[in-house]
């Protein structure tokens, strides 16, 4: 089988998960689930499983290039890919595409999100290595969908039918991607059981991949060709300053996954979660009786029920009466806002911006 090689996606800022995550340290490069490693060091110990360390590689802002170093020392520094400009997910794994591809034209490519949470990593291993499989020996576009455990607003779907012959019969095509639904009918894809939540985690090969971005993204891959001959030089990164403003900022799922006809799933169940919110984070925290998630030493409650509580461990706090609450204490800002309004999370970043502009920390 061709080599493997695994893309780590970690140019975003999470917005949702402020005030912890700020556009100086975001989300990836905390340890939001007290485990002892940041989400980005889970992401990568979980892809040695697949590969060799010199053979995963990050894709990230240039304002991070120092905070990826520093977390993740096992891999070497040239595997940091450098964007100058943030354009979404379309543009990065086109551009780690290219940078594999100048190293080994025949590989395979996973790439993944750095701030998901797997907790079953040995079915994690399973499904990936089938997915490589696949992608080895048939042209196809894959991603991994979770099998949905309730009528989750806050992800995009993927529906699902059978291929008519096929070796491998847990994958399946995809027949539509479809936006996060409302309530109504995210219920209804649950009770179809045809219908699987986007992971956002892809498996190719690098030139099955070229060929899709030529048939229905050619401006993009022309744009990436125009110099074949820095990728893995020196005048990379004076090249990607030229060229990366220039790209649409598009999503991989919009841009290509949604407009081939090689798009292929394999649903999987392995502790997923894209830990997106505080919300998403509660569930998998440690609670108390009265189902309080209590990061801090010295925190004191009463009367409290079902809050997602987290401070330093030196702050002194006593909370009383709070029922259903975010409470997000760091030394630049204070959070305290209603779980049921979480959405609403990125509209008070916006305005502490406006209001408050650069002495925010944001």
């Amino acid at each position: 089988m061709a080599s493997t090689y695994c893309v780590i996606m970690a140019g975003g800022i999470g917005s949702r998960f402020w005030p912890v995550s700020t556009s100086e340290f975001p989300k990836q490069f905390h340890d939001i689930l007290g485990t002892g490693k940041t989400l980005i060091q889970q992401t990568f110990h979980r892809l040695t499983r697949l590969t060799a360390a010199d053979k995963i590689l990050v894709v990230t802002h240039q304002r991070y290039a120092e905070l990826v170093a520093e977390q993740l020392p096992e891999m070497p520094p040239e595997n940091i890919i450098l964007e100058p400009a943030r354009r979404n997910t379309a543009p990065c794994i086109t551009y780690a595409a290219y940078r594999i591809k100048s190293r080994d034209p025949e590989a395979n490519m996973l790439v993944a999100p750095s701030d998901h949470l797997i907790t079953d990593e040995p079915e994690f291993e399973r499904i990936t290595k089938l997915a490589l499989h696949t992608a080895s020996v048939h042209p196809y576009l894959l991603t991994l969908g979770i099998k949905p455990h309730r009528p989750d607003t806050g992800y995009g779907y993927i529906q699902f039918t059978e291929q008519d012959q096929a070796a491998e019969k847990e994958v399946k095509v995809v027949k539509t991607f479809t936006e996060k639904p409302d309530s109504d009918m995210a219920q209804q894809f649950l009770d179809s059981g045809d219908f699987l939540w986007n992971s956002g985690i892809f498996i190719w090969s690098v030139n099955t991949f070229l060929r899709e971005l030529k048939e229905h993204q050619p401006e993009l891959k022309a744009t990436f060709e125009q110099d074949l001959s820095v990728y893995g030089s020196e005048r990379e990164g004076a090249f990607m300053e030229e060229i990366y403003p220039s790209c649409r900022n598009e999503s991989i799922d919009y841009g290509l996954m949604e407009k081939s006809s090689q798009v292929f799933v394999i649903p999987a169940d392995f502790g997923w979660s894209d830990l997106g919110t505080w919300g998403s984070l509660y569930g998998h925290s440690q609670r108390d009786e009265e189902g309080n998630a209590v990061q801090g030493k010295k925190v004191l409650v009463y009367e409290c029920q079902n809050n997602i509580i987290r401070l330093k461990d030196e702050k002194i706090a006593v909370l009383d009466g709070l029922e259903g609450y975010i409470v997000i204490d760091t030394p630049h800002a204070l959070l305290v806002c209603r779980k049921e309004n979480e959405q609403h999370i990125k509209s008070y970043v916006n305005e502490v911006k406006l209001q408050f502009g650069d002495k925010s920390g944001i």
